[in-house]
Formats: C-alpha cells, sequence, structure tokens
C-alpha cells in the first residue's frame, strides 16, 4: 500500500509594499490575497484632509493608518508564501516603516504616474536600507502615458532595479509584480539563485 506524500512545506518570504497615499497598496493586497486581508482603514475627515494633500485623489474617502496584511501562496517553481504588509502612505506615518520592515526578503514600490513623486520616498527609503525593491506604475484609467525610461528618470534609480507597469485590481497584474520581486531579490542576495538557499 502506497504512503500518501506530505505535502510539500512552502519557504514563507515577507513583502513590504509601499508607495505614496492612494496609489493602490490596498488594492493591490486584497487583489491578490488568498485570505481576506486584514485592513486598517478609516474614514478620511475634515482634520486629515488638512494634514494629508488629497491631490489627484479627490474621491478617495478611507486611509490606511498602521498597515494592511495579506497571505499568497504558489507552488511553482517553489513552494512559497508571500505574507504581504502595506505601509500607510501618508508623511505622518512614515516612523512605521522601519517597524514593518524589518525580516523583509524585498518591497514592491507601488505608485501613480499623476503623482510620481509621493513615491520617491519609499524608493529613497529601501534603497538607504539595502532592500532589493522592485517600482511597479499602477494605471490609473484616464491617465497620462508616460514611457518607463522616463519614470526611472523620474525617480534616478539604477538601471538594475526593475520597473514595470501594473493593474493593482488585477490578482495576475500584481502576481507578476510580485514573481519579479522575488526573482530580483534572489538575484540580488546571491550569484547562483536558489530562493530556498537565500
Amino acid at each position: 500500500m502506497t504512503q500518501p506524500s506530505q505535502a510539500t512545506e512552502r519557504t514563507i518570504v515577507k513583502v513590504v509594499i509601499a508607495g505614496g497615499f492612494g496609489v493602490g497598496k490596498t488594492t493591490a493586497i486584497s487583489a491578490i490575497s488568498d485570505i481576506t486581508p486584514l485592513r486598517t482603514e478609516e474614514v478620511i475627515t475634515e482634520q486629515s484632509a488638512a494634514t494629508d494633500s488629497l491631490h489627484g485623489v479627490e474621491q478617495k474617502s478611507t486611509t490606511t493608518v498602521a498597515f494592511d496584511f495579506g497571505r499568497v501562496g504558489w507552488d511553482v517553481p517553489d513552494p512559497i508564501e508571500l505574507y504581504l504588509f502595506g505601509t500607510p502612505g501618508q508623511p505622518r506615518f512614515w516612523n512605521f516603516w522601519h517597524d514593518l520592515t524589518e525580516g523583509a526578503f524585498g518591497a514592491v514600490v507601488l505608485a501613480d504616474t499623476r503623482r510620481l513623486e509621493s513615491s520617491f520616498h519609499a524608493a529613497d527609503f529601501f534603497e538607504q536600507l539595502g532592500l532589493p525593491f522592485v517600482i511597479a506604475i499602477n494605471r490609473f484609467p484616464g491617465t497620462a502615458r508616460r514611457t518607463l525610461p522616463e519614470i526611472r528618470e523620474a525617480f534616478d534609480v539604477d538601471v538594475g532595479v526593475p520597473l514595470m507597469f501594473c493593474d493593482a485590481r488585477a490578482p495576475e497584474s500584481v502576481a507578476s509584480v510580485l514573481l519579479a520581486l522575488v526573482q530580483h531579490a534572489v538575484q540580488t542576495r546571491s550569484p547562483n539563485p536558489s530562493l530556498l538557499d537565500a
């Protein structure tokens, strides 16, 4: 009689998703997560609107005040489970980023072409930490097109930092960004990349 095979244990990887206020971090985690995401969203009040600029996101009614958390797992090519931590985007919450980034394998900087500058701090933050990151440009409907070379120049990041467009509402698009990050982080950490050895 054949013994049932045991499920292969997944490697757990912590990923931080950061960027400016309203760029789509909560949306991206909600789109890809295998579980109901943990959210710490609060309604934007008149007092917070005076502190947090709503320029370019005037229709936004809620904001993340601590972090978002989601989880997604894949079995191909290697069994892996990503723990996704979304940062708050407003400058007054940036002091949380150090705690959220502790133990992270890599990061995604999410950006909006209407307000690229709102995500510059995230790229600078991960660059200074030496944490591998990718930049994903969330394509909001009706926004002006900008080329990847233009965006790379605006962020002033090394040519080795992966840069791509995405749709934070689409699970397959978010998955492509996360896979690109894992591949980039593995290659950055080892000349002979293997996730299980990272």
